[in-house]
């Protein structure tokens, strides 16, 4: 058979076929070395900055806008929390750095820390309702390194290794239990709360007029005293219903959130019950919900815990930027996506979907589309944050070298195989079984289907999962979410700005590349969450006997060595691929470790 004539028809049989075919990798993708870094940091940082000008609005969506209008916490109570219980909440400046959200000096007057969107950003009727907050995007998406001088460099569509979800729900949940000093009735335990939430508002608005907005302004919105004391003034009204509401809600999570913490986490459940900053289990609150919702159903018995993963899911917050070359694209017949991954393990191949599936993960009944779509605009070509620090040109080209020899031909962009023989423990990769995978397909699809969401972006109408890249989704559910068969393995991503996503492994299990690089190094407990750079390993400060330049308290001790779910093992012995044997344990050559890490800086 003619090479041309087998080439198609094993591309025919792969488009076809439910599992694709391990294809060879597509040619090596490598970027050179440049020859002046101090310029070459000013023009991909001038690329950076004029990408988030071109998508300013979309940007604004990306990282300060709450991803429900009608759902989250009511914002008065949010801004209360640190008046109900300041034992369990941050200082006054920010009383949500306790949960790893901080204050971006870009935009001092914002009323909250970065990642806490306001539903009054974009209301219809600005009065028509009470304010509720959210995560936004970017409170797991912009994250920071801390410069030589003590300043930061902030990463826009990287990772807020710091940022805790989980921490979040505990520390209600604690502030309710104090709240509710031992009583156990449902009916008085709401009265308290609500009295006790009066009591709070009346102290504060006694004492600032601008306490819960600082008298912010967005564009044509101003949030002054006036809007304040109408707010006040509505949630006054509801606030008989929009605590209780609340207060169920995160109650019901977090006790779900335990369910799935003992069949899955249950030998490091103290750990997973405070949560891992920086970090998600991706399906858990989703999991968590339909959990919830079908324990309250009669045939609660039989069928409550199969929306539950099976196997462990915790994985490290990934960055976003530069989606492109992550992509899927169609195969000739157009019925099919080929190569890209996105997540880990690729079982979300397109990026609208990606990011609804974030949304929802927070666990809101109706989400807003909006946030999605913007955020796919703005990360398919935001250009990845450059590396802040000096390099070394000349051992980073000799390194160059042993990157395209070793590394480049799995992670370049695009590929889209998928890798189970690698080491690395496969619960991740294994966590959408298929009835998880047939609601999450309808999930997506209610929320956001080709033919019946249309949303409006810069004043025109746009229908967000009409398309991918000109064709029609319509009829094509199983891509907004593949058959698990397809994906039980890890992807190998591209390494574009892989110097700020430390640490590493799907799980964040190994600190720096060099321990990635020389797996006999890797340690069985690291210091995760500081913002200080371990330049000389490429990755943030962890280790435990080196004093933080930050707080006392920044970041926590991680455990690998405590739980297989987040053990260290993987990517740690030479892989055979076709005819050619790739080095990954560079342990007799730290030599060409250390060049191969130099490199990895300028990428």
């Amino acid at each position: 058979m003619p090479r041309k004539t087998l080439w198609l028809f094993l591309f025919i049989l792969s488009a076809c076929s439910e599992k694709p075919l391990d294809a060879p990798p597509p040619p090596a993708w490598v970027r050179d070395v440049p020859s002046d870094w101090a310029a070459e940091q000013k023009a991909r940082r001038q690329a950076k900055a004029e990408h988030i000008k071109e998508f300013s609005e979309s940007y604004d969506r990306f990282s300060d806008f709450a991803v429900s209008e009608t759902d989250g916490v009511p914002y008065l109570f949010l801004k209360l929390l640190p008046e109900l219980a300041p034992e369990f909440w941050g200082d006054k400046s920010n009383f949500l750095s306790v949960i790893g959200l901080y204050i971006d000096d870009r935009r001092p007057n914002y009323p909250l820390a970065r990642g806490i969107g306001i539903t009054a950003f974009t209301r219809k009727d600005l009065y028509g309702d009470i304010d509720y907050a959210s995560f936004t995007c970017g409170g797991c998406h912009i994250g920071r390194v801390r410069l030589d001088d003590g300043s930061y460099d902030y990463l826009d569509g990287g990772v807020n290794t710091q940022h805790n979800t989980v921490l979040f729900r505990r520390k209600v949940i604690q502030t309710l239990n104090k709240i509710y000093a031992g009583e156990t009735d449902k009916e008085q335990q709401k009265q308290l709360v609500i009295t006790a939430v009066r009591k709070a508002l009346d102290k504060v608005q006694q004492r600032d007029k601008h306490y819960f907005y600082k008298n912010y302004a967005y564009k044509d919105r101003k949030f002054d005293a006036d809007y304040e004391a109408k707010q006040i003034a509505l949630f006054r009204e509801r606030i008989n219903t929009a605590v209780p509401v609340f207060v169920d809600k995160i109650e019901q999570v977090y006790s779900g959130w335990e369910v799935l913490t003992d069949k899955l986490y249950s030998g490091i459940k103290q750990d997973v019950m405070i949560g891992f900053g920086g970090m998600e289990d991706a399906l858990s609150f989703n999991a968590v919900n339909a959990y919830n919702n079908l324990k309250s159903k009669w045939y609660t018995r039989l069928f409550a815990r199969l929306p539950l993963p099976s196997e462990p899911g915790m994985t490290d917050i990934m960055a976003v930027w530069e989606q492109d070359k992550r992509n899927p694209v169609w195969n000739q017949e157009q019925d099919d996506l080929i190569n890209g991954g996105g997540q880990w393990n690729g079982h979300i191949p397109l990026l609208i979907y990606k990011n609804i599936a974030a949304q929802q993960t927070l666990g809101f009944d109706n989400i807003d589309i909006r946030v999605s779509d913007h955020s796919d605009r703005l990360l398919d070509k935001l250009p990845a944050s450059v590396y802040p620090f000096d390099v070394d040109l000349a051992l980073a080209r000799k390194g160059q070298k042993l990157f395209a020899e070793h590394c480049a031909a799995c992670h370049q962009p695009n590929n889209g195989k998928v890798y189970r023989d690698i080491g690395t423990h496969m619960g991740r990769a294994r966590i959408a079984n298929r009835l998880i995978t047939f609601g999450a397909q309808g999930s997506f699809t209610d929320a956001c289907g080709p033919d019946t969401v249309t949303v409006d972006i810069d004043g025109q109408h746009s229908k967000p999962c009409a398309k991918y890249k000109g064709v029609s989704l319509l009829d094509k559910k199983k891509f907004t979410m593949a058959s698990s068969d397809r994906h039980d393995g890890y992807n190998a991503l591209p390494l574009i700005g892989i110097w700020a996503q430390a640490p590493y492994l799907h799980n964040g299990s190994v600190p720096t590349i060099y321990q990635l690089l020389v797996p006999g190094e890797r340690p069985a407990a690291f210091i995760k969450g500081r913002l200080d750079y371990d330049k000389q390993w490429l990755g943030f400060s962890w280790d435990p006997k080196v004093a933080s330049r930050g707080d006392k308290d920044e970041g926590y001790l991680y455990k690998p060595a405590s739980d297989p779910a987040i053990g260290h093992a993987g990517h740690d012995k030479d892989i055979r691929l076709g005819d050619k044997t790739f080095k990954l344990d560079w342990t007799h050559d730290k030599e060409g470790a250390m060049a191969i890490i130099e490199y990895m800086k300028t990428i």
